[in-house]
């Protein structure tokens, strides 16, 4: 998993990273999946061979958040989040 930050400009536009656009290609339509404050993005392409994954995906990580907001989280250090980050 990859994970990388980006900003807003003012004309709601969105800077993928270069380091995450690596088998995009201009003129390649994309899926934006809004839930709450997450959002999903996937090439529309190949919605159909994993959007189920993707919809498990979003499930998780909206648990998580909730979990986090009820204040059930711990502190763990880079390494241990990432093996954790592995494993899913």
């Amino acid at each position: 998993m990859d994970i990388a930050i980006t900003k807003m400009s003012s004309k709601g536009q969105v800077v993928i990273p270069a380091s995450m656009r690596a088998d995009l290609s201009e003129g390649d339509k994309l899926i934006l999946i809004r839930n709450n404050d997450q959002f999903i993005m996937k090439k529309a392409s190949k919605l159909k061979k994993n959007f189920e994954e993707d919809l498990i995906f979003a499930r998780r990580t909206e648990k998580a958040w909730k979990s986090y907001e009820r204040g059930e989280f711990k502190s763990v250090d880079a390494k241990d989040f990432l093996k954790a980050l592995e494993k899913w």
